[in-house]
């Protein structure tokens, strides 16, 4: 939450933030409709350690109105200092929030479970789940973390023989930003569900949560789409476009109102690009549409075809097999040997690259 939005005009970036707090509603109504007896949230709630007051507010109403109990590992983004958020919400008495980088248990006697937890005290962390066993217990051994499943990392690197290792029921993971799929080290089942909705072009696609249910030694835990806006990224080829604005219209199609866009133009193209028109033109297919030029100058295929060189020659003979030819077909096949063989004489990977 929080996030600058700044790619966006100023009353867009705006309105994606009262976005992002109106889906803490979404969030709050499944945990309800599906009777979630723990909800684990798993750090970097909040972009910054900085927060609006409108948004602290709306996460402490979302909170109050959950009935299970909360259980919240700070992260790298949002993690826990006597001046972070956390440290001055009025938070209800079922949420608890994990404020140091030691693994900590709170046990639910009524529902048979035990909940570990650790926060970041800084923007790095090290490595928290190493060397870590539960106890043989009854309990459902569930843990929430932040951390960075990968074999270095400065954000509480986890293995997965560290997680193997561990004895959990469930691992809840915050930190990557798209969901993981439902993961399976030794006899403990772990995800990340990635961020309930994309902020930028590094966050593409459907966003969501994860619900289900986990027993000792068993789960089924299924990801939730949340229906927020995406962010997509569409390409659009002018090869053998005379108009810019036509393959750009091609490619979009109807759009959608709902997401947020970014086109970008490849191929070999020779006419004028107005990416900004483009835009206007197309915009309000999009909540917001950028458009990035990546075309490249089209060549002639010809070109060089008189010079005294080894490309000259391969073309020169080529150009007869193209005039000899007595079909389309044979000429486009002409074509594409030429563009091979060039690239090919010019140790270019494609042609016109």
């Amino acid at each position: 939450m929080d996030s600058p939005f700044r790619a966006l005009p100023e009353e867009k970036a705006v309105q994606r933030r009262r976005e992002q707090r109106a889906l803490l509603e979404k969030i709050r109504d499944l945990a309800e409709s599906t009777g979630a007896q723990v909800v684990l949230l798993s750090g970097d709630l909040f972009d910054s350690g900085a927060s609006y007051w409108e948004t602290t507010e709306e996460l402490t109403r979302m909170l109050s109105g959950i009935s299970g109990h909360v259980f919240i590992a700070p992260g790298n983004h949002d993690y826990y200092t006597s001046r972070s958020p956390y440290a001055f919400m009025d938070l209800p008495e079922n949420v608890h929030v994990f404020r140091t980088p030691q693994l900590r248990p709170v046990e639910l006697p009524d529902l048979g479970v035990r909940v570990w937890g650790a926060g970041f005290s800084s923007t790095y962390c090290d490595p928290l789940l190493k060397n870590f066993t539960v106890a043989k217990s009854d309990f459902i051994e569930l843990m929430v973390l932040h951390g960075d499943v990968a074999a270095a990392s400065k954000y509480n690197a986890v293995s997965e023989e560290d997680i193997a290792r561990s004895g959990l029921d469930y691992l809840a993971l915050g930190h990557v930003h798209s969901f993981s799929g439902i993961k399976r080290a030794g006899d403990t089942l772990y995800a990340y569900p990635g961020c309930p909705e994309g902020r930028g072009f590094d966050e593409t696609g459907p966003k969501g949560v994860i619900t289900g249910s986990i027993g000792k030694g068993s789960g089924e835990l299924n990801f939730v789409p949340l229906g927020g806006r995406e962010y997509r990224v569409i390409e659009a080829d002018l090869t053998g476009y005379s108009d810019a604005l036509a393959a750009a219209r091609a490619a979009i199609g109807d759009g959608n109102s709902r997401d947020i866009a970014r086109l970008v133009l490849r191929g070999a193209f020779s006419g004028d690009i107005d990416a900004a028109a483009i835009s206007d033109a197309l915009g309000d297919r999009f909540f917001h549409l950028t458009v990035r030029d990546e075309t490249r100058p089209a060549r002639d295929i010809w070109a060089g075809m008189e010079d005294d060189t080894l490309t000259g020659l391969f073309l020169t003979r080529l150009r007869a097999l193209y005039d000899e030819a007595e079909s389309d077909e044979e000429r486009a096949r002409v074509e594409q040997a030429a563009k091979y063989g060039v690239s090919a004489l010019e140790g270019r990977e494609e042609w016109g690259a």
